[in-house]
């Protein structure tokens, strides 16, 4: 008869195989998003000394907005105006925001005196490409979908980790801090269990805070927020592999008149605002992800979106028409962009950065110190899981836990639901695949 203690143990293993199993999948891409996570915690820094050479300008003899517009549009034949960006600090160079007729875009650069200095596609900015790999991978739509995959058992693997770590006995040692004077593997197995206990919280924060953005689980939510009434204007985040921040295919069929009277007046209002940088000045006909406003639109895209608003005047006579902000949107919109400017790092300034790079350290030395300790303890001629227990464990509750994590993680269940078909279909009908795979115990 099996005894408690069995059981127990039983249960344990199951839990750790689990957390190895899922490990194994997510740990590569821990890493990947980790590094790409934090360098892109700075963005607002990385776009800075990007655009250097366009800071400190001179302001003497400067022209209007509308020629500084006019400067670059004559610099591409046959491009559009989208908007203008208005300088951050004084001495920046505005920014006209161009589509091409090949249908690309471009930020072009203009001194206050009219010069164009340079442009950029800005879909290849250091922040945008590292973006792309953190986002998709620069894999688009498939990539979006390994990611959303990688953070759903990532989810996983943090609870199933915590399960292990959870103290069993009254000391601390080992549990909140590493036992360094015991030998190297007890010393890289409390290295791993530590910093897991710390790095779980701020990790499970990432990886719920990233749900709005992935391409499954987004869109999903997207359509429930439309069905449940939850909306208030349209969503302050993008989905997926949708990293721009238009259509530039619509852009090009629906743009504005590039002669659209009213920039400079209506710049000047922008500017008497003291929104956060960067303000954006979108005149009538440009395009967003709702088609086209058909109003000259002021707003602040910043990366702390709840200090964004949006302001539109008449086109006719520049008066105010609407000012939304973070109070005007639907509670869930309120929480999704507080949560999306924690996870970038930008919801309280550099002390959210220094928390996002500690983070992002942390789960890299997750990954290291499960690499080697797997690799320590790893056996000839096997992949190295953790031994199925002699007395099969009762895991009615984590099944629950599972069915539970599979409804909310769409990319989850289809993964898991793939996972069981390989393993029952294939893998446990090859005997040594199966055995490499620890499915089977090693005969003795």
């Amino acid at each position: 008869m099996a005894t408690s203690a069995n059981i127990s143990s039983a249960f344990y293993r199951t839990v750790w195989r689990w957390h190895f199993y899922a490990g194994l999948f997510v740990m590569p891409f821990i890493v990947a998003l980790s590094l790409t996570g934090a360098v892109f915690l700075f963005k607002p820094q990385l776009d800075r000394w990007q655009e250097r050479s366009f800071q400190n300008l001179p302001q003497v003899g400067a022209v209007t907005p509308s020629a500084q517009r006019d400067a670059a549009l004559a610099a591409f034949p046959g491009s559009r105006f989208d908007h203008y960006r208005l300088p951050a600090e004084p001495g920046d160079a505005p920014v006209i925001h161009i589509g091409l007729s090949d249908g690309t875009m471009r930020d072009v650069y203009v001194s206050p005196q009219g010069r164009v200095l340079g442009s950029i596609d800005p879909e290849t900015t250091i922040s945008a490409t590292v973006r792309r790999i953190h986002g998709e991978l620069f894999a688009g739509k498939a990539g979006s979908w390994i990611v959303e995959t990688a953070g759903s058992w990532a989810i996983v693997m943090v609870l199933t980790g915590v399960y292990l770590w959870w103290p069993r006995s009254t000391g601390l040692a080992g549990v909140v801090w590493p036992r360094l004077g015991r030998g190297r593997q007890a010393m890289w197995r409390d290295l791993h269990a530590v910093t897991g206990f710390w790095v779980s919280g701020l990790a499970m924060i990432l990886l719920v805070t990233a749900l709005p953005w992935a391409g499954v689980w987004g869109s999903g939510f997207k359509t429930a927020r439309e069905q449940l009434g939850w909306t208030k204007g349209r969503p302050d985040w993008k989905i997926g592999a949708d990293h721009a921040d238009h259509d530039h295919a619509a852009m090009m069929r629906m743009m504005a008149d590039t002669r659209a009277p009213g920039l400079d007046a209506i710049v000047t209002l922008a500017a008497g605002e003291n929104l956060p940088a960067p303000v954006l000045v979108c005149p009538p006909g440009a395009a967003d992800r709702n088609g086209t406003t058909m109003v000259w639109t002021v707003k602040s895209d910043a990366q702390n979106r709840p200090l964004n608003v949006t302001i539109t005047y008449d086109p006719a006579t520049g008066r105010e028409l609407s000012r939304k902000g973070l109070a005007d949107k639907h509670a869930i919109d309120r929480a999704v962009a507080y949560g999306i400017a924690w996870h970038e790092g930008q919801l309280f300034g550099w002390v959210n950065q220094l928390i996002g790079l500690l983070t992002a350290l942390m789960l890299v030395g997750l990954a290291v110190s499960s690499f080697v300790l797997w690799r320590r303890r790893k056996p000839a001629r096997v992949l190295g899981a953790p031994p199925l227990p002699a007395v099969p464990a009762r895991i009615g509750g984590v099944v629950v836990i599972i069915v539970v994590l599979a409804l909310f993680l769409p990319m989850l269940a289809l993964s898991l639901g793939a996972i069981v078909l390989l393993e029952v279909a294939v893998l446990r009908r090859i005997p040594a695949l199966a055995l490499w795979l620890g499915l089977r115990a090693e005969a003795v």
